[in-house]
C-alpha cells in the first residue's frame, strides 16, 4: 500500500511486484492519481483508490484485505501540488486561497483566512507553523479582512510581510510557516495521524513493514509517539 504522490515509488513498487503481488495506491487528490496512472500504465497489478490514509482499515475491509505486507505513508504536500500554482499551495505566486489536496472538499485556505477568529488563527499558526510572530500575523489578517475579503495567496503573503520585522526577512519565505499551518489546517493532516499509524500496524501480516516518510516536527512527533505506544503494548502483550 502506497500514497501515490508523483507515482515515484509506486513504480518502483509495482515493478517488483510484478506477478507476485497487488499495490494499493491510496490519494485523497483525484489529479495525482490520474497522473499516476499515465506514469504507471505499463503495470496491471496496481488498485487506485481515492481516499486518506486514515481510512485505511475501512478502504482494505472494502476490498476484502485482511492484512498486507508492506505500507508506505507518504505525508505531506507532494511537489505535484506545488508546481500546480492555481491549487494555491504556493507562497511564490499569487493565485486563488485554495490549499486542498482533496479537491471534492467544500473547505479551503480561504474559509480559514477569512472566518477563523484572530484567537483560532493564532492557534494554527503558531502550533502548526510554529511562527514566533503568529500573534501578530493573525492580528493583522483579522484588520485587512475587515476592509475586504482575503481571496489570493498573494494578499496573504503581503499580510504576513507586514507582520514579520525586517531584521528576521531572511529566516527563509516570512510566508513559509504560516503557509504551511493553514495548509495542515485546511487538510486536517496532524489530528487523525497518530490513530493513522496505528491503524496502519494493525493491517500489517507477521513480517510485515510499515514505513513512514514525514517532512516536518509535527508529522515526526505523532509518528514516533505512536511506534513508541505500539512497540510499548506489543512487549506488554
Amino acid at each position: 500500500m502506497e500514497p501515490f504522490g508523483g507515482g515515484g515509488h509506486s513504480f518502483e513498487i509495482a515493478k517488483k511486484l510484478q506477478g507476485t503481488g497487488l499495490l494499493i495506491g491510496i490519494d485523497r487528490d483525484e489529479e495525482a492519481i490520474e497522473a499516476a496512472k499515465k506514469k504507471l500504465a505499463d503495470f496491471n497489478n496496481i488498485k487506485y483508490i481515492h481516499g486518506n490514509h486514515d481510512e485505511i482499515k475501512k478502504i482494505l475491509s472494502e476490498l476484502k484485505i485482511d492484512g498486507v505486507d508492506g505500507i508506505i505513508l507518504d505525508l505531506g504536500v507532494s511537489s505535484y501540488q506545488i508546481d500546480s500554482k492555481e491549487r494555491g499551495f504556493s507562497y511564490m505566486s499569487d493565485n486563488i486561497l485554495d490549499m486542498r489536496m482533496d479537491k471534492t472538499s467544500s473547505f479551503t485556505a480561504k474559509d480559514v483566512v477569512n472566518t477563523y477568529s484572530e484567537e483560532e488563527l493564532y492557534r494554527i499558526i503558531n502550533e502548526y507553523g510554529e511562527e514566533k510572530f503568529a500573534r501578530k500575523i493573525a492580528r493583522n489578517i483579522c484588520e485587512a479582512r475587515k476592509i475586504k475579503e482575503i481571496v489570493s495567496t498573494g494578499e496573504l503573503v503581503e499580510i504576513i510581510k507586514k507582520s514579520i520585522p525586517a531584521k528576521f526577512a531572511k529566516d527563509g519565505h516570512p510566508a513559509k510557516r504560516t503557509f504551511q499551518a493553514i495548509r495542515i489546517e485546511v487538510n486536517d493532516e496532524i489530528k487523525p495521524l497518530y490513530e493513522t499509524v496505528i491503524d496502519s500496524i494493525k493491517m500489517l501480516n507477521n513480517h510485515g513493514r510499515l514505513c513512514v516518510i514525514t517532512f516536518h516536527s509535527l508529522e515526526d512527533r505523532a509518528v514516533k509517539k505512536a511506534f513508541t505506544d505500539a512497540l510499548r503494548k506489543m512487549h506488554m502483550s
